[in-house]
């Protein structure tokens, strides 16, 4: 519950985010009584101070790649007594250069590959969004959809991936943005749970997307084989071996280095550019006679008003075909996935991004109108199919009648030419055929080769955050650029794994839905951080609205219903599951993420709504304010407060630090995170409070008036009985009393627990925590030991030697003797009692006063958790003679109206026995003699007078004869609730009182006194 001096150590910055790196360190030891301070500096102010003025480099992380990170001054270090060091032109060398003023430059990386925004972001976003959709599948949408709804198409997906970026840019300019891409911002914004699910499923799918584009590719390579007649074995075989050729070369692009790939990137993109021209050009040539047949006639108004309308054909209706063009525009994240690899990723991602949507988009809708008006949807490419002169146009082929040819066979038998059976139509509208081929390779391998870098990126950053403990090894990079080249291998591995499974139109739909989650995610980040409203979300990009981006998270989730609705489905499923593996195993990370920020607004919140709820008798609910010291000193005090709290109710674990406030403040400090984590690890659902004071009392004092919030404040004191009490002076007995009347004074319900081995387990904790030194020290030196390879100079013998006398020393001090170590084996065991689950037996409660109900709806409470279902309730009243039956029936009544079962009901009738042990027990603090009896009291009023024993001497024989009756009734309950008796203040002295508690709990099972603040807690009434 206290401690009474502290035991040093160095002072912990908190301002320093302690996943990412050690707390900074200071000159001066845990041994000296003032830490000496960093030499001063002339700053901007004129004169020699500590302290600095504000500058960027004090708030970076560790590792940080721009910059070196400074430390500033501690609060203690420019608000603790100066001490000055008379050594510091000596000891200036030893300080470590933590500031701004003295920091030597660090290198900045050199020879590191870094993108600006154009080849580093939109050159790939382009590359990604031109895939084959441009020359194969385009003239197919627009030919289903008419132009009219093909605007709409590329209209609706530019729409979604626009809100899409707006939210990335948002997300990528409110800090700096690492490796990763979509995972990096994902996870530092939602945390690692959202970010972990979806990180693991996009790797997937860009691993997997690079089978897709290079089996499009080889696709395309098979059909010119054959068309030559030069296939190797047959179309699969061929597509399977010539993917794999092709993903071998792209490995090795990939592998070496970032700026090969760089470069050829740029070479595919000046294919695609020439090919997209190559098509523009085409329109605008005189048309060849030879062509009309296939039904391209060049610019044309009324093939142009022709093709306006939809004409969905079989199953195909407007759903269907966006779902087969959407996936084209899934390449915005192509420049974000190599974040790590930016110059400026908070410029670049944004304004590359956006710039090639804009492209893109407006390429996509140059050559698709184009192409609808200068190709008629249906052509038999027969030349003798021509209208005979005077013939009247009308029906189907309207245009191309109107232009000499008919066409109307194809209403009634499918034709195989024309833009909505021809997917060559592009090769047909260009100026040189075989240039188009050539922008289908350069699509299909741009996009491959830029996702086979994704994925490994995207993969290797998860894996350094270490979410999925078993994927480490992957986060291993290698050479100047930090490459992931496992991550290539098994890039390399699942893309083979799939190129030779051959068929994928079944896994695609899975790909582009892997690809949608995670742009939904994006948009709801953004949405997330915004809703929180947290001070740390300050992104410097504007152009963003929270409800935009959740409009776009939902159109996300929409289109990955529309695209296909049972591979929405499993992307889902997988999600929610790697999202609760994640949440199981929490990895330690601390992000700020947005959930934090939501779940802090919410707590407010919902802490001010409860301010306007007015307590009710059927509301109540234990709050408790467990005086068990440190979190680990008392478990047994812990265990039982949180089982009947657990989470329904407020536990707070209390420490009071008493001495020096210098000390006790540096302590307390250093142990509040120390003991919430434990808390966390232990999984008690608890709160850790700690007070520095001068006197314990005063302490808690503090602690029964200032805890808690609002409405959720502490409304029962639950504290260890004080064993030792008849040893441990009278300041220390006085202080222990003072507490439960200030308890009393605050109306705090009181709980006393006593075990006869003892609450207290602070000596055990220190001697592990010795032990585990101990062990460390020892793996440490044989670590080095292995690392020598078993042999040793001489030195290092003497050492290793020295170290291990240390041990064996240090061991052998701590061990305790026999019977020691037995009182410890027992006080451990029964430290852990309320723990485990209780084996079958009885809860005894002794319900001797009405406190408001207290006494008995605690045990209650205690029923209805797993560990104590097993435990029955008895109750014990009293009673009058000859009355016993009768009380009975009205307890028994009152018990079913408060809708509280009981497996039997006794009444005691025969409490008042003279006692004889006790006076024994109380001589030690008796003042003898009259004639001095009431100035000695007026001195000593914690001593106990023959006039108070006369004046409570029926009061006294009832603690005795109650204890009587526990040992007769209840010696074998798992725990006994007994009401507690209360002394009034100024009348009962403080020895008397513990003489009673003593008297009342001794050689019994684990036994809790409870006294209500007698207020009810329990009502019968609806």
């Amino acid at each position: 519950m206290e401690r009474f001096k502290s035991n040093g150590g160095e002072h912990v910055n908190p301002a320093y985010d302690a996943n990412l790196d050690e707390p900074p360190v200071y000159n001066g030891t845990s041994d000296e009584e003032h830490r000496t301070v960093r030499p001063s500096v002339v700053s901007a102010f004129g004169h020699d101070t500590l302290d600095r003025v504000p500058n960027i480099d004090f708030y970076r992380n560790a590792g940080s790649l721009s910059g070196h990170r400074a430390v500033r001054p501690s609060l203690q270090e420019l608000h603790d007594v100066f001490q000055k060091d008379d050594d510091d032109d000596e000891d200036s060398d030893g300080v470590p250069s933590e500031d701004v003023e003295s920091a030597v430059p660090v290198d900045s990386g050199k020879g590191v590959v870094k993108f600006g925004w154009i080849r580093g972001v939109l050159v790939r976003c382009m590359l990604n969004i031109w895939g084959v959709m441009l020359f194969i599948r385009l003239s197919w949408v627009f030919g289903q959809a008419g132009w009219g709804l093909g605007i709409v198409v590329i209209v609706l997906s530019c729409v979604v991936t626009t809100i899409t970026c707006l939210s990335m840019s948002a997300i990528c300019t409110n800090g700096v943005v690492r490796g990763g891409g979509a995972y990096y911002m994902i996870s530092r914004s939602l945390g690692p749970e959202f970010g972990g699910s979806i990180g693991l499923i996009f790797a997937f799918a860009n691993a997997v997307a690079v089978a897709m584009y290079v089996v499009g590719f080889a696709e395309v390579v098979v059909d010119l084989l054959e068309d030559y007649d030069s296939l190797m074995v047959d179309e699969i075989n061929d597509t399977r071996i010539v993917g794999m050729i092709t993903v071998v070369f792209l490995l090795g692009i990939a592998v070496a280095g970032m700026e090969w790939e760089a470069k050829a990137q740029i070479v595919l993109l000046i294919i695609l550019l020439v090919a997209i021209v190559n098509v523009f050009a085409g329109t605008f040539m005189p048309v060849d006679e030879s062509k009309k047949k296939f039904g391209y006639f060049g610019y044309n108004s009324d093939i142009f008003l022709e093709n306006f309308a939809p004409d969905f054909r079989g199953s195909e209706t407007f759903f269907s075909v966006f779902s087969i063009f959407f996936p084209a525009a899934t390449g915005i994240l192509a420049g974000a996935n190599i974040s790590g690899d930016l110059k400026d990723a908070q410029g670049a991602i944004p304004k590359g991004t956006l710039l090639a949507i804009v492209i893109t988009g407006i390429t996509y809708l140059g050559v698709a109108l184009c192409v609808s008006a200068s190709v008629v949807r249906d052509a038999t490419g027969n030349a003798t199919d021509l209208i005979v002169p005077g013939t009247v146009c009308n029906g189907t082929a309207v245009a191309a009648c109107k232009l000499g040819y008919d066409f109307s066979s194809c209403a009634e038998k499918s034709c195989t030419f024309g833009s909505m059976n021809n997917f060559q139509v592009m090769t047909l509208v260009s100026a040189f055929g075989p240039l188009i081929i050539a922008g289908t390779f350069s699509a299909t391998l741009s996009s491959a080769l830029a996702s086979l870098v994704s994925a490994p990126k995207v993969l290797q950053a998860l894996c350094k955050d270490n979410i999925y403990t078993a994927l480490r090894m992957f986060a291993k990079g290698y050479g100047k650029n930090d490459e992931p080249i496992r991550g290539y291998l098994i890039t390399f591995i699942i893309s083979v794994a799939f190129i030779a499974i051959g068929d994928l139109n079944a896994i695609a739909p899975i790909i582009s839905n892997f690809f949608l989650a995670s742009y939904a995610l994006i948009n709801f980040s953004c949405f997330h951080a915004s809703y929180a409203k947290s001070p740390g979300w300050r992104p410097a990009y504007k152009y963003y609205n929270m409800w935009l981006s959740l409009f776009g998270a939902l159109l996300c989730c929409a289109v990955m219903f529309v695209i296909n609705w049972w591979a929405a489905l499993l992307t889902y499923a997988i999600e929610i599951l790697l999202y609760l593996y994640v949440t199981v195993k929490k990895p330690a990370v601390n992000w700020g993420s947005s959930t934090q920020a939501v779940t802090f607004v919410s707590a407010i919140s919902n802490a001010l709504a409860l301010t306007r709820v007015k307590d009710h008798v059927k509301n109540f609910r234990p709050q408790i304010l467990a005086l068990t010291g440190s979190a680990r000193c008392r478990p047994a005090l812990l265990d039982l407060a949180h089982s009947i709290t657990k989470n329904y109710g407020l536990c707070i674990t209390c420490e009071v630090f008493v001495g020096p406030k210098s000390e006790a403040v540096e302590e307390m400090n250093a142990g509040m995170e120390k003991n919430q984590l434990w808390l966390r690890k232990t999984k008690r659902k608890a709160f850790y409070a700690a007070v520095a004071w001068e006197s314990f009392r005063e302490g808690v004092e503090s602690l029964l008036q200032a805890s808690g919030l609002g409405r959720m404040k502490p409304n029962t004191l639950m504290i260890g009985f004080k064993k030792h009490w008849r040893i441990a002076g009278k300041e220390s007995v006085q202080s222990y009393v003072g507490i439960l009347h200030d308890a009393f004074d605050f109306e705090y319900g009181i709980t006393v627990l006593r075990v006869n081995e003892g609450l207290d387990v602070s000596h055990l904790v220190v001697e592990e925590e010795e032990m585990i030194k101990a062990a460390k020290e020892q793996q440490d030196l044989d670590k080095e030991m292995m690392q020598n390879g078993g042999k040793s100079r001489a030195l290092f013998r003497k050492s290793r030697n020295s170290s291990q006398q240390v041990l064996t020393t240090r061991v052998s001090v701590c061990a305790p003797p026999p019977q020691v170590a037995k009182m410890n084996a027992s006080l451990a065991e029964a430290s852990t009692q309320f723990k485990k689950k209780q084996p079958k037996g009885t809860l005894d409660v002794w319900w001797l006063f009405d406190d408001g109900g207290l006494t008995l709806l605690l045990p209650y409470i205690l029923t209805t958790r797993k560990k104590w279902k097993d435990c029955k309730l008895r109750i014990f009243v009293p009673g009058q003679p000859g009355r016993c039956e009768v009380d009975r029936e009205e307890m028994k009544s009152l018990l079913q109206k408060f809708r509280i079962e009981c497996s039997d009901i006794t009444v005691i009738d025969d409490i008042h026995v003279a006692p004889l042990i006790f006076f024994i027990m109380i001589e030690p603090f008796r003042l003898r003699g009259d004639n001095v009896q009431t100035e000695a009291k007026r001195q000593q009023p914690w001593m106990i007078t023959d006039e108070e024993l006369s004046s409570f001497e029926e009061k006294t024989n009832l603690q005795v004869r109650l204890n009587e009756l526990l040992q007769e009734n209840s010696k074998s309950a798992n725990l006994i609730i007994v009401s507690m008796p209360i002394a009034r203040k100024e009348s009962v002295s403080d020895y008397l009182y513990m003489a009673w508690l003593d008297v009342l709990t001794q050689d019994l099972p684990p036994t809790l006194l409870i006294r209500g603040n007698h207020k009810s807690v329990l009502t019968f009434y609806s």
